[in-house]
């Protein structure tokens, strides 16, 4: 069944993909980027590498990190909801067929394709310092995820809420969706979203670059918040999950601001170079 509902997930974003690219990012920027892509990729390599290395390691944390989470976390399921309550709710009173359709959709399928699509556009700017940022920022929002997600143990609305207030749920209409979330995600990871970090992170690019790319800059904030509101419409996330992420957004595109160019490479290697205990040469 995973290997179903991947293979459709491939299918949907290698269609979206190549008709993004033509509606924003143009030819032009296409054609500069074919001749300029090795170097590029070598200016990028560093935080490339980085952002695969988080990847890797919240891959090999889904086995470990439950257990380290059991022994030191904080149990903040109850307090959630006491300080909640069924705000949550809310959503379930605007549910029909059709929104239910569209919020999971969203949540799969949009999610994805908002977070790939600016990896192609940024990459087709001749300044690669936007293309660094956004991959610096990803790696950020996972590796201060999964420290939270090991020092906060809370299980969604989903899991705590009674059943009878709580329907037509993504599982419920889409079974076939717990397959894939299950590869990526345990039940008690919410806080923070990282689906409405992550997502609020390409939203707040998008504004920085509406210039470069005016037609995505909407489709962002609209796919955006549509993806925050599915993790609450789907009874996912609390709206504490949904606020954390916003925030765990913010802070991590200001950081990325601050890290990317303040050092080179070319600088790194220097000081490296000088720091080795190079013979000294006999008069």
């Amino acid at each position: 069944m995973l290997d179903e509902v991947l293979t459709q997930l491939a299918l949907v974003i290698s269609i979206l993909v190549p008709v993004s690219v033509v509606v924003f990012i143009g030819r032009e920027r296409l054609a500069r980027t074919r001749s300029e892509w090795r170097s590029r990729l070598r200016t990028a390599g560093p935080v490339i590498a980085v952002l695969i290395g988080v990847l890797l390691i919240n891959r090999i944390a889904r086995q470990t990190a439950p257990e380290l989470s059991r022994q030191i976390g904080f149990r903040l399921s109850g307090a959630f909801y006491e300080l909640e309550g069924e705000f949550i709710l809310i959503f379930q009173s605007i549910q029909t067929p059709e929104t239910t359709a569209y919020f999971s959709t969203i949540y799969v399928y949009g999610y994805t394709f908002l977070l790939i699509f600016p990896v192609i556009a940024y990459f087709t700017l001749s300044d690669t310092r936007i293309f660094r940022r956004l991959l610096t920022a990803y790696a950020l929002n996972y590796a201060i995820g999964l420290v939270l997600y090991i020092l906060v143990i809370a299980y969604g609305p989903r899991n705590l809420m009674p059943a009878e207030l709580m329907e037509r749920m993504l599982y419920d209409t889409n079974p076939q969706y717990q397959y894939l979330t299950r590869e990526i995600n345990t039940n008690t990871n919410v806080f923070p979203s990282l689906h409405t970090s992550l997502s609020a992170t390409v939203a707040a690019f998008a504004w920085k670059t509406r210039s470069e790319f005016p037609k995505w800059f909407p489709i962002a904030v609209v796919l955006a918040a549509s993806v925050a509101i599915s993790t609450m419409y789907l009874g996912i996330h609390w709206g504490i999950d949904v606020v954390a992420g916003t925030m765990l957004a913010a802070a991590c595109v200001v950081l990325s601001d601050r890290l990317v160019g303040r050092w080179s490479v070319a600088e790194l290697s220097e000081q490296l170079v000088d720091r080795l205990p190079w013979p000294q040469k006999q008069e």
